[in-house]
């Protein structure tokens, strides 16, 4: 089983954040960059690659987006734990 974390932040006039698809975007041409710097496959990032093309893709991620900017707006910290266990997408957002 593997997990990894999107922490979305909220923009301010003095902090620029990312909503959780524009975080998600960025996180998804930083691993094309690096598999397309490497020489040989690197299979970690392939799979986070292709695992943050499908939680774009996956209904949940439009309810996750609107749900972590709402508790963004009122100041609490938020993040989105991806979990891939046995091919199954696991996606959970952790209010803080």
């Amino acid at each position: 089983m593997e997990s990894f974390d999107l922490e979305p932040k909220y923009s301010t006039n003095e902090i620029s954040g990312k909503c959780l698809k524009c975080l998600t975007e960025q996180e998804l041409n930083s691993c094309l960059m690096q598999l397309l710097r490497e020489e040989g496959i690197n299979p970690d990032v392939q799979h986070k690659y292709e695992t943050l093309i499908d939680f774009l893709q996956s209904p949940e991620s439009e309810q996750l987006r609107i749900e972590s900017e709402k508790h963004l707006a009122e100041g609490k910290q938020v993040s989105v734990k991806i979990t891939v266990s046995e091919g199954q997408h696991k996606y959970e957002l952790i209010v803080k």
